[in-house]
């Protein structure tokens, strides 16, 4: 699908779907998907034309590409065999949380077309761990490898956090390739404060013991963060991650910030929320940056926000990052993004 095609077309016709409301859009692109990925000579000829052609091992996982799905899209794993088909070599689902919640109050998602952002306040919501582990051992393997990104339930207090966390682990470990905490959704409360110091290093070294529990051989674990730390907090973020041995961050999540608006979609962006999109390109980047100084370049990295062109994914990779995830930009630019950003990294 070219890309004038999909955004004259396609991107035009969803944009439109519901008024214009975006949630919307989402749901019957996702129905879409859903019916695209229970056709398999559909899917295997899809992923001829954008499947990658570049192998990158990352912290003891094999990538078939470096382009990944961000957590958010498919939340509950309902359409996992259409991704690999446009060409994404990893998946990451959720953020999915021990017990089921419908989210926040809508409207919860808006779209800045002139801005190219999108302003979300979901509220992880979702069908719960147990509910996608059910559907996950349905599946099957999906071909490319699968992240799982685990949050804390609104209902919990955070001071029983952990054991939602762990929960979700003990639920899902079978089933993922490796497995994201989160813990920098702008967007449940009290969540961003499990990134200090002490309460990241209980919860990260409570799930790494759970980990090791479960498996001789523990699935990798990765910390994603947010992209309105400050560098002093990054770097204590970091230390948690040295001391239990974390096998990688995800950088970054949505921003708070609200630089790169255009005039007349301030408005917009005085709505609650986390923004994602080109305005936080630059700030992803000097947080991977940061990272990759920081640790010497040990520290795996998967590189998120803002990528909306090949250009912004070498940049997001030459800063530092191993791999990159699409969100926004795969909304506005579509499946041919990944094949051009996949052609572009075989091409190095």
């Amino acid at each position: 699908m070219g890309s004038v095609v999909y955004k004259q077309l396609l991107r035009r016709t969803l944009f439109s779907l519901g008024q214009g409301d975006p949630e919307v859009a989402h749901e019957r692109t996702m129905a879409a998907l859903v019916r695209l990925s229970k056709v398999p000579p559909a899917v295997t000829a899809l992923r001829r034309a954008f499947g990658g052609k570049t192998q990158h091992t990352v912290f003891g996982v094999t990538f078939p590409g470096p382009v990944g799905l961000a957590a958010g899209m498919d939340k509950d794993g309902r359409a996992l065999k259409a991704w690999p088909a446009m060409g994404f070599g990893h998946v990451e689902v959720g953020t999915v949380t021990r017990h089921a919640q419908p989210g926040n109050p809508k409207p919860r998602l808006y779209r800045l077309p002139e801005s190219e952002a999108i302003i979300n306040r979901m509220g992880f919501n979702n069908a719960g761990a147990d509910a996608l582990a059910a559907r996950l051992a349905e599946v099957g393997p999906v071909g490319v490898p699968l992240g799982i990104s685990i949050g804390k339930s609104k209902v919990t207090p955070v001071d029983e956090a952990v054991e939602d966390y762990r929960h979700s682990l003990r639920a899902l470990h079978p089933f993922g390739d490796y497995f994201a905490i989160n813990v920098s959704s702008p967007n449940t409360p009290g969540l961003r404060g499990l990134q200090d110091r002490a309460a990241l290093d209980a919860l990260v070294g409570e799930l790494r013991r759970e980990s090791q529990e479960l498996s001789s051989t523990p699935k990798p674990l990765l910390v994603k963060i947010a992209p309105d730390l400050t560098d002093q907090a990054i770097a204590e973020v970091l230390q948690v991650c040295a001391d239990h041995g974390v096998a990688g961050v995800i950088a970054t999540n949505t921003t708070l910030a609200r630089n790169g608006l255009t005039a007349a979609e301030r408005p917009v962006g005085a709505e609650a929320g986390g923004l994602s999109g080109r305005p936080l390109g630059l700030r992803a980047r000097d947080v991977v940056a940061f990272v990759a100084k920081e640790t010497g370049g040990a520290l795996p990295v998967i590189g998120v926000g803002g990528v909306f062109d090949v250009d912004g994914a070498l940049r997001l990779l030459d800063a530092g990052a191993d791999l990159v995830q699409l969100y926004t930009g795969f909304v506005f630019e579509g499946p041919q993004l990944v094949r051009r950003i996949n052609r572009a990294v075989a091409a190095r």
